[in-house]
């Protein structure tokens, strides 16, 4: 059985300059990012490379719409020989997709089983949570067919996965609670996958979780969120490793139920990756409990009490205490979810979502899903 495999080399820079200038970045580039961090980070080098900004086609998390347009304009520009993403998941998302050949029509590459990788891929994340630097695959809100689905090819792993710390502080507040507690949940999702983790991706996530929790732990000490994010930037490094060791733990072993549930719901309203899946992670989790307790839930119980200071018993009690203080979750009902969408998010979630729901620690029915919309909702 395979134990590990970290794909892209991983490297650090205090600076996007410094990174710049050790890999000359140049006129075959393209850099894919957003407006807000081109203009304080990278306009200033003064690169003679090509920029594609994300919100010339839209806002918010990939959709076919967004993704094709900006693969037609990266057509448009003549040779390329590397894609550098500079963002969070949605930036790394597209780029994951830019460097592929084979198809350039969106939904094609969905069912093409003919992919194959035409630029170097070099991914700079700039949020500290979805640990996509290390991992294949992109997803992308379907917005003809409804859904939010994955695309997955070894050809999509990063050829080099390059962390620089400043920009961490840049993101505002919610933006950062959301993408920590998203690696988070790739974490604590990837250490109970039963079929696939191994020792070896065991260390990644308990590190992972380790950092993260203790680090949710200062945040939520303060009320103030000057202080808060003067708390985020003096951790930055630590929460962007974090998130790394995140995406190595759940690119060997895989998400399971949180995400699966997530998407349906996402997709229909919108709602950012890191912030569905944080409404259905201790819900999920909690059923996991009753299930099977006395499994490997109970060894990872173990890790959340000696971080959290309580015991095994109400550990999941703290953990919504925590993440709560850091970012209060609100009723699906809030978003606008009727009770009648109970039913068809559980369709769509047993239809769409088999591949992560085979990977969760215990199976779970159509009626335990079901239940977890209820209480959520």
């Amino acid at each position: 059985m395979k134990q590990l495999s970290i794909k892209p080399t991983v490297y650090q820079y205090e600076t996007f300059k410094d990174f710049a200038d050790e890999f000359k970045l140049g006129a075959k580039d393209v850099i894919l990012t957003n407006a807000w961090i081109h203009a304080p980070a990278i306009e200033k080098c003064n690169l003679d490379c090509k920029v594609v900004l994300q919100e010339k086609y839209g806002g918010g998390e990939p959709t076919d719409a967004m993704v094709q347009g900006i693969l037609d304009e990266i057509a448009s520009l003549g040779e390329i020989d590397r894609i550098i993403a500079v963002g969070g998941g949605t930036i790394i998302d597209i780029s994951k997709i830019a460097c592929l050949g084979g198809e350039t029509d969106i939904y094609a590459m969905y069912d093409s089983p003919n992919l194959t990788k035409k630029r170097e891929l070099i991914i700079v994340p700039t949020t500290a949570g979805t640990g996509s630097e290390v991992t294949n695959i992109a997803v992308v809100n379907l917005t003809k067919k409804g859904i939010k689905k994955g695309l997955v090819s070894d050809y999509m792993y990063a050829d080099k996965a390059v962390l620089i710390p400043e920009f961490i502080p840049g993101a505002p507040y919610k933006v950062f609670a959301t993408s920590a507690i998203d690696a988070l949940v790739h974490a604590c999702e990837a250490y109970l996958n039963i079929p696939k983790a191994t020792d070896y991706t065991d260390i990644f996530a308990k590190a992972a979780i380790t950092d993260i929790l203790d680090g949710f732990k200062k945040i939520v000490a303060v009320d103030d969120e000057a202080a808060r994010k003067a708390i985020i930037a003096e951790n930055s490094a630590m929460f962007l490793r974090a998130s790394n060791y995140a995406g190595i733990a759940f690119c060997n072993s895989s998400c399971g139920a949180v995400h699966a549930m997530s998407y349906a719901f996402g997709a229909k309203y919108h709602v950012a990756h890191g912030e569905s899946n944080y409404q259905f992670f201790t819900e999920v989790f909690k059923t996991y409990m009753k299930r099977e307790p006395e499994g490997k839930i109970a060894s990872l119980n173990k890790v959340y009490a000696g971080i959290l200071g309580c015991d095994e018993a109400v550990v999941y009690d703290e953990l919504d205490k925590v993440l709560n203080k850091l970012l209060n979750k609100k009723p699906l009902r809030e978003y606008g979810m009727t009770e009648e969408q109970i039913e068809t998010f559980t369709k769509s979630t047993v239809d769409n979502q088999q591949r992560l729901l085979s990977k969760s620690y215990v199976p779970l029915s159509y009626e335990e899903l079901r239940q977890i919309f209820v209480n959520l909702y």
